[in-house]
Order: structure tokens, then sequence, then C-alpha cells
């Protein structure tokens, strides 16, 4: 494996955990309503686990409402399941056509809950973040010990793998400040 081929290996599976981090901040319940939140629920339809966003139609009207279209009336019973089931928090209703999810607003113990959660999720993006340079560190070793790379070019390649690590717990940092400052003004 070339030094490239490290670098650039370490660099993707980093760039998926930091994807993989803001994917999960949008879907944080923040005291106002959008599809984000919904969207990617796993709903039981005729047996087969499916995001709710290859079911239905997602909209909201008013900021603190989604509304859940079925293009199947008949799995509006299992949608409203996966939405009572899941870590939002609210209690969806129906009236046989759509799904209306009142989206309340958010006290001061659940804004310190979820700054509580967002912080644990930065935290495990770093782990994964770090877990991806100790890789590259390994893979570069193996290099050195086969006599494939120069020592020098050994250490120029370690830094470059430091400093590219310490890009992105950086960037993790800075979508962690931007989320938890969302959640204290909303």
């Amino acid at each position: 494996m070339t030094l490239d081929e490290v670098s650039f290996e370490a660099e993707e599976r980093m760039e998926k955990a930091l994807e993989a981090f803001r994917h999960e901040l949008r879907t944080i319940h923040m005291g106002r309503a959008s599809a984000a939140l919904v969207e990617g629920l796993r709903v039981n339809y005729y047996g087969n686990l499916t995001p709710l966003n290859q079911l239905a139609t997602i909209v909201t009207p008013e900021p603190q409402l989604i509304v859940i279209r079925p293009f199947d009336p008949g799995s509006i019973k299992e949608i409203e399941k996966a939405v009572l089931t899941s870590s939002l928090g609210v209690s969806p209703t129906s009236d046989g056509k759509v799904v209306r999810v009142p989206i309340p607003p958010l006290s001061e113990e659940r804004r310190h809950q979820l700054l509580a959660s967002i912080k644990r999720l930065a935290e495990e993006t770093k782990v994964v973040i770090r877990g991806a340079r100790r890789e590259a560190n390994k893979a570069l070793e193996q290099e050195k010990k086969d006599g494939t790379i120069p020592e020098d070019d050994f250490f120029r390649a370690k830094d470059d793998i430091q400093e590219l690590t310490h890009t992105y717990e950086t960037r993790v940092d800075e979508a962690l400040t931007k989320k938890s400052q969302e959640v204290l003004s909303v």
C-alpha cells in the first residue's frame, strides 16, 4: 500500500464518520417540525423494514407539526407505531388518511438531555476518527517494517495523518458547537 493510499483511506473513513455525525445531528428534535426528524424512521411494511420517506410524503405545514401522507393508507397503523416507538418522544395521531405528529416546544430539562446526547455523539465520532488514524499508522508501520518506505517518509506520513485527524476532530467540534447553540437558543 502506498503512502497516498494509506492517507486516502484514512481520510475517507474520517469523512464518513463526520457525515454520519452530521446526519445524526439533523435528526435531533429541536422543538420545531422538520421532515428530517422522521424520514429515516424504519416502518414494518409487509414484513420489511422500510424508511418512512419511501412510504409517504412528509410535509411540515406549521412550525410545530409534521404531516405524513402514506402512499398506501393500509400502512398508517405501522407508521404510527414507528413514530411512537422512536426516540422522538412524540404521540402521533391519524384520521385514517394522514398521520399528524405534533412537535412540542423543548423544556429546559429536554434541552440538557439533548446537549448530553449531542456531546456523546461527538465523542463517539472522534473515537471513530482516532480509530482511522490508528489503522493508518499500523499500515505505515507495516510499510516501514517491510522496507517499502524510507524512514523520513514514514515520519512525514505519520505527521500528515495526525494533522488530518486534528482537522476532522476540529470539524466535529465545530458541528457540535453549532448544534449546541441551536439547542440553547430555540
